[in-house]
């Protein structure tokens, strides 16, 4: 694999598609767009939510029917007591679309500078969010879930648990399987193929109400496993698939790394024989994650990711050999008034531009994230 920087800032037009950062519930998250049959743009994420992490998660999405210039405003399918955290999205064709998103219990965060700042009767709404959060509310909607639609997403059929878990859910293949890469949360009956917290794939033949087990990704020896998480994969041109990794080699740690590490990484996979096996994940030494991947119908691979040093922003990474060389850091957009932001992911629209929806704080340090959208084409 051969990486070439490039530093290059694309010309891009950039919108919102939903901007409430004054308000208490005025938090979105990492989201992920997917585009119908019929056109219509889907974002799914983690919103009308108070912070990063917090008792009120709730799974939104948003619609537009002109490429993204409108949207709708944001419309909660998914509100368990728990932290209902990220979203992925994609169209299976037709009005179906699956949605994705995994819980969890936030009961043990540690208060932050931020809640300690709130008012007496915000400081009283957030704790009683928080007594929503039972063990028995835990046993009953923690985990990894996703569900589908029928309807472009006007209802929806019931959860399912799965025992993976990434940001940006799974990929639809050529022949209509699902395959999903992800952190393994879950290793009972599953623990002959993959182990609890290693890269693990799952495949689904019937539109995501079942799903198979299939293999683990093998990492660079003698790392932590807990280093790695995040993961997206796609289906190269020939039938292989690529997986990229998120590798935080310092735990989230940023404060304690060393002089001249790199932090916030990637690695990359690929397996030859449809998700079988894979080759042992390769680091790539250079900031910013986590990976989203879309083939172009040029048949360029398209990776956008977040990019958490200053100038904060969002930025891509584009293969014309199918992940033998990458060209890195196309900025989309940068001058993010902080770290808080990204987990960028891409559609191709009828005319061949990409549209990338990603989250941030709109204006200044004190605004809650919001969820915007850059529109952007390949560079000659």
């Amino acid at each position: 694999m051969e990486l070439i920087q490039t530093n290059k800032k694309l010309q891009a037009e950039h919108g919102v598609v939903a901007d409430y950062a004054d308000e208490f519930f005025g938090y979105f998250g990492w989201p992920t767009v997917a585009r119908m049959d019929d056109g219509t743009l889907i974002v799914s994420s983690s919103g009308l939510r108070n912070y990063h992490v917090c008792p009120f998660g709730r799974t939104v999405i948003c619609t537009s029917t002109d490429d993204g210039k409108t949207w709708t405003s944001p419309r909660v399918i998914n509100d368990t007591p728990l932290d209902d955290r990220d979203s992925g999205v994609i169209s299976l064709g037709g009005r179906r679309l699956l949605v994705t998103w995994f819980s969890v219990d936030a009961r043990g965060a540690k208060p932050s500078e931020y809640e300690m700042g709130l008012s007496p009767q915000d400081a009283e709404r957030y704790q009683q969010g928080l007594g929503n959060m039972t063990d028995e509310a835990t046993e009953r909607y923690g985990g990894s879930w996703v569900r589908t639609s029928g309807d472009g997403g006007l209802t929806w059929d019931d959860p399912v648990r799965v025992p993976v878990s990434s940001p940006h859910g799974p990929n639809r293949l050529a022949n209509g399987d699902l395959v999903y890469l992800g952190k393994t949360v879950a290793s009972d009956e599953i623990g002959k193929v993959m182990n609890a917290g290693s890269i693990g794939l799952i495949r689904s033949s019937d539109n995501g109400r079942t799903w198979k087990a299939q293999s683990s990704v093998p990492l660079p020896d003698g790392l932590d496993v807990e280093c790695f998480h995040e993961p997206h994969v796609v289906e190269l041109g020939d039938g292989r698939l690529l997986g990229l990794i998120r590798y935080d080699p310092n735990h989230h740690d940023y404060g304690n790394r060393q002089p001249g590490q790199t932090d916030f990484q990637m690695c990359q996979s690929i397996s030859g024989d449809g998700g079988k096996t894979w080759s042992r994940a390769e680091i790539m030494d250079f900031h910013g994650s986590p990976p989203h991947l879309l083939r172009h119908s040029s048949g360029v691979l398209v990776t956008t990711y977040g990019y958490r040093e200053k100038p904060y922003g969002i930025r891509a990474m584009l293969s014309q050999d199918e992940g033998e060389t990458w060209r890195y850091d196309y900025i989309l957009r940068d001058g993010g008034p902080h770290p808080d932001l990204g987990y960028p992911s891409s559609v191709e629209l009828g005319d061949g531009s990409i549209l990338t929806v990603y989250y941030q704080r709109p204006r200044s340090v004190e605004d809650k994230c919001a969820l915007l959208w850059s529109r952007w084409r390949l560079p000659a």
